[in-house]
């Protein structure tokens, strides 16, 4: 048989998809997720068919009928001819074996990839990260590759995938500073240790990263403010969205909202995420940070209006 229904082959395969799932993922393109991720559990579904008889990958519906023969390993034929089962039917035949179990969630990843699904991927593709990471640990168990080999850089990130002890922010979160930190590393690949040392000291010159979202305040006025603090991925210059508290009592206790960092690209878009990353009140640290007033659609530094 030829060396593309080769075991090595499919797992290689899965294994590619994937880390490109990963990546999918932490850039929130999360058709590209689905589409990734399902690719990846097909190769390895189809791995471990080939591992345990060829001939399992035998389309049945409208299939060559001589890629039995082929399959059995008594005939050559074309790559062009070769025609091998559907992630679909590579699952139910692997649920037969008791290799994967019944996973309304894996299901919905194949037909997310597959184009077949009646929904938007979206945030729905978002959450189906977990049945991912489980059913490659179940097919990963069957043929004896170990989780860190096979995930290898992301063994963290999927460990925290399914990780019940921690609520389902803060889960995302870690693993959204991992894809983060990854970005961070792949970016300086390469290059002299210099170059990351002179990227994190430097001011960052990127644009202004938050939607604007007008907050009343008890001055009635629409304002927020934008705040300097270190990036709890890649301890860059990250911009933090701050709002004033209603309750001018408060004074410096503000709510953290938001959080943008330039260099590894990490995006926080919630109090929950900011403090699930433990991002401390920059206020706090000791030292004021470097800060904005945004009012309206106009940002302006607070001293131009003081006249300082």
């Amino acid at each position: 048989m030829d060396d593309f229904l080769s075991f090595a082959s499919f797992l290689e395969g899965a294994k590619k998809a994937a880390h490109r799932a990963m990546d999918e993922h932490g850039r929130s393109e999360y058709d590209n997720f689905a589409l990734q991720g399902g690719v990846a559990i097909e190769k390895l579904a189809k791995a471990v068919l080939v591992s345990m008889n060829p001939v399992y990958l035998l389309e049945m519906r409208n299939g060559n009928p001589d890629m039995l023969l082929y399959l059995g390993g008594h005939l050559e034929l074309g790559e062009e001819k070769v025609r091998t089962v559907g992630a679909k039917d590579a699952i139910k035949r692997l649920r037969t074996l008791g290799i994967l179990p019944p996973d309304p969630q894996l299901d919905m990843l194949i037909e997310l990839r597959n184009g077949t699904a009646h929904t938007s991927t979206g945030d729905r593709a978002k959450a189906l990260l977990p049945a991912l990471v489980e059913s490659s640990w179940a097919l990963l168990k069957k043929v004896g590759i170990d989780i860190g080999d096979f995930w290898e850089r992301w063994s963290g990130a999927v460990f925290i995938a399914v990780d019940q002890q921690r609520s389902q922010v803060e889960r995302d979160v870690e693993i959204r500073i991992r894809q983060a930190w990854h970005r961070f590393d792949d970016r300086f690949a390469g290059l002299p240790e210099s170059a990351r040392e002179r990227a994190l000291a430097e001011p960052s010159s990127a644009p202004y990263p938050f939607d604007i979202s007008p907050f009343r305040a008890p001055t009635e006025s629409h304002y927020y403010i934008l705040a300097t603090v270190g990036c709890p991925c890649c301890s860059g210059t990250a911009m933090l969205k701050v709002l004033p508290s209603r309750d001018i009592k408060l004074g410096p206790r503000l709510l953290m909202d938001a959080l943008h960092c330039p260099l590894c690209l990490l995006s926080l878009e919630s109090p929950a995420e900011v403090r699930a990353a433990g991002v401390q009140d920059p206020w706090q640290s000791g030292n004021s940070p470097q800060t904005m007033a945004v009012s309206g659609f106009q940002v302006h530094s607070p001293d131009a209006e003081s006249g300082d």
